[in-house]
């Protein structure tokens, strides 16, 4: 808890903020290991697993922004990127064949 003057709400506002921070960065860590495991089943060309991981964060991030862990542009920019991501597998596949 930080040292700061100001009394008893002061004192709750800091344990508030220790919370919450706590609480985002649990949720941060939860979106960067779904992003890792669906890129990583991806890049393996794992499309069953990557579907379900690329529902599974995305679900995850449109949660974070409605919470305000994060922007609902930084969600919007991340579920673009991972269905850019998940674009490219389905395609690779049929390109091999050609």
């Amino acid at each position: 808890m930080a040292n700061i003057k100001g009394g008893r709400s002061a004192r709750k506002r800091d344990r508030q903020a220790a919370k919450a921070n706590k609480r985002n960065s649990a949720a941060k860590a939860r979106l960067h290991d779904g992003h890792k495991k669906l890129f990583k089943a991806a890049d393996a060309g794992d499309r069953e697993t990557a579907e379900k991981e690329f529902q599974s964060f995305v679900s995850r991030l449109d949660k974070a922004a409605k919470r305000g862990i994060i922007t609902k542009n930084t969600a919007s920019r991340r579920k673009s990127r991972a269905q850019l991501k998940m674009n490219k597998m389905k395609a690779a596949p049929a390109a091999a064949a050609e």
